[in-house]
């Protein structure tokens, strides 16, 4: 066997060792002359310029409904935006400010720009897919599968290559861009979760990706979920080589706790690795290390403003950018070699979105810190990340309990599979119990005691206890769904899911009984509840069931596992394997074609824009308005 430093694989990629790095997706960009920053202002559907010479912000220009990606086309004017909950990329002229929008696959998150500025590759959350954009002609030119959930992106430096991140299994796949296909995978374990962001070694076969550790099994603060670093070596699959290492990185600075890792940046010559963290407001700063083990050295931990989501160093290593998002400011850190070398200084990006309960709300959501918990490791947001769902089913006291989307919640109370809360501020047990540690934020409040699985938060009136736990509720309640991409356009139904909706309202399948009004729920803080048993609550580990409330069908093509444990893997299993006694609708007697049509109408929901009042809306929340493209101030 040759020596390591010999490796086969090693000896043929010899020559392309420096070609790794590349861009990688962020909320953030730097031109390559290091003169200007884009910023994604997610909640305030904008983004920011800055000029970091005269360290100063320049303008706020709307672009839509939560811009997730950003990149400069060469040194600019041109940014390339995607536009999320729109479906949209927009072409941004930083300097006249006007902005061009192009239709794409859904949920385009990520973006990366080739050198010459001819290309742009995107990442779509849902379906998984890459799209392919010529700048120049402003189109979509190829759209390629990527696997599900694609979020992180990056591209190799000789743009031979991306590589892409699966959200929830954490899997980075190579993409070979003249195939346009996946030509290799680095699988996740089973308890990796939550993957946004890949960036790549500028010197070695290295990709970096930041992610969570869901441990389902556990329910407790310290033991649930962990922050986490995998490392890949890029090279193809052999017996020899170690081709990824995960890193704990709750336990890497001792015994101080970091939690939610967001992203990571690497400086230009690849000596320092930084790593942003969402839940406890930090940043570790590490150096790497090229002995394929140990991977990374610890610098230290510092603190860089309220929930970091990005950041980026400067083209000549001399500055980290860190945005702080519920600061609304961008953190400029002195840098040298591979640690901090002076004190920061804050550029405001943007005002607060909404209402001030409502960042109060988002703030507290997010943060892995007291009062919401003692321990550090969970967040709502650990769960939850911007109202979605982890994808994951936990084995919870109660029994097996799959992580709901909150879209449409302030319109679907009760809350839980078993409806045993009414209010968001009954979380507050949530809070103060096993799974969060915290002192709460109504502390002083003498509770109701819980005892064992009775619904005591039924009878318990948390609203008003605080300030900060009606603020929570005003940010959980204001999450809505958006359009469909299974529908040809907004009001209207493909011929399929035109048949499906016929069959979804026959009285003789009884899908509309339950699934009803506009969110497609009978959920009714009018008491007794209406709790449905579907033959799906009969297990060893329910002590709860076996009925239960009905969730909203809205957004359903994007939220599997279904049912209450998870166990149906797609809609069509809900419809037929779960559903074996047609106490979930009669749909035995249906056709295979009847079916199909059946999941069509479901994938299609919501196909309209549904009510923003209900006779079951709750008063704790915020309307949210679609941005617009009013004129903004600009920085002075």
């Amino acid at each position: 066997m040759l020596p390591r430093f010999l490796h086969p694989v090693l000896l043929l990629l010899g020559s392309t060792l420096t070609a790794f790095a590349g861009s990688s997706n962020s909320l953030l960009d730097v031109t390559p002359n290091g003169k200007h920053l884009i910023a994604a202002n997610t909640d305030n559907g904008s983004v920011s310029i800055v000029d970091l010479k005269e360290k100063k912000l320049l303008k706020e220009i709307p672009v839509g409904d939560h811009p997730e990606g950003v990149s400069w086309v060469g040194e600019g004017p041109l940014a390339i935006v995607t536009v999320y909950r729109d479906d949209l990329i927009a072409f941004v002229d930083t300097q006249t400010r006007k902005v061009e929008k192009i239709k794409c696959s859904a949920e385009p998150y990520g973006v990366v720009v080739t050198k010459d500025g001819k290309k742009a590759y995107v990442s779509h959350d849902y379906p998984g897919l890459v799209s392919e954009i010529d700048i120049p002609a402003k189109k979509v030119v190829r759209t390629f599968s990527a696997g599900e959930w694609t979020r992180g992106i990056a591209l190799n430096s000789d743009e031979t290559k991306l590589y892409v991140t699966n959200n929830f299994t954490t899997t980075l796949s190579e993409i070979d861009l003249k195939q346009g296909r996946v030509v290799d995978s680095w699988l996740g374990r089973e308890s990796d979760n939550l993957c946004r962001n890949v960036v790549l070694h500028p010197k070695r076969p290295k990709a970096y990706l930041t992610h969570l550790r869901s441990r389902v099994h556990v329910f407790d603060a310290r033991g649930s979920i962990f922050p986490e670093i995998s490392i890949v070596t890029l090279v193809p699959a052999d017996k020899e080589t170690k081709r990824r290492t995960a890193l704990s990185m709750d336990t890497f600075n001792g015994v101080y706790v970091v939690a939610n890792p967001w992203e990571s940046a690497l400086s230009p010559d690849g000596k320092a690795f930084v790593t942003v963290y969402a839940g406890t407001d930090d940043m570790n700063y590490s150096t790497t290390v090229d002995d394929d083990y140990s991977e990374i050295k610890r610098g230290g931990v510092i603190s860089v403003g309220k929930h970091p989501r990005a950041v980026r160093f400067s083209p000549d290593g001399s500055e980290l950018y860190v945005y702080a998002t519920m600061d609304f400011s961008l953190n400029v850190i002195p840098w040298k070699g591979t640690a901090p070398a002076g004190r920061s200084s804050s550029i405001k990006l943007c005002d607060p979105p909404h209402t001030p309960e409502w960042v109060q709300g988002k703030i507290l959501f997010s943060t892995s810190r007291g009062p919401l918990t003692n321990a550090r490791w969970i967040s709502c947001s650990s769960c939850h990340p911007d109202g979605s769902h982890d994808g994951r089913v936990w084995q919870n006291p109660e029994g097996h309990r799959k992580t709901p989307p909150m879209f449409g919640l302030a319109h679907t109370h009760p809350l839980h599979f078993s409806a045993d809360r009414d209010e968001v501020q009954d979380f507050e047990y949530t809070i103060r119990g096993k799974l969060m540690g915290g002192r709460g934020l109504a502390s002083g409040s003498n509770l109701k005691p819980k005892i064992g699985f009775h619904p005591i938060e039924l009878e318990q009136k948390t609203s008003g206890l605080s300030k900060d736990l009606d603020a929570l509720a005003i940010y959980t309640n204001s999450f809505q769904p958006k359009l469909s991409p299974h529908i040809p356009a907004k009001g209207k139904l493909s011929p399929e899911a035109e048949r499906g909706k016929k069959l979804f309202f026959d009285t003789t399948v009884g899908c509309a009984t339950c699934h009803s009004g506009p969110y497609y729920t009978d959920s009714s803080l009018k008491k007794p509840f209406k709790l449905h048993d579907v033959g799906t609550g009969d297990g060893p580990d329910e002590k709860m069931g076996p009925k239960y409330d009905t969730p909203t069908l809205l957004g359903v093509y994007r939220s599997a596992p279904y049912l209450h444990h998870g166990k149906a893997k797609t809609l069509m299993e809900v419809l037929t394997t779960y559903n074996p006694k047609d106490k979930h609708g009669k749909t035995s007697h249906l056709k295979k074609e009847e079916l199909e049509d059946l999941v069509a109408f479901l994938k299609s929901l919501p196909y309209d824009t549904p009510p923003d009042e209900t006779e079951n809306t709750v008063p704790f929340r915020v309307k949210l308005k679609h941005p617009t493209e009013d004129t903004k101030t600009e920085g002075k």
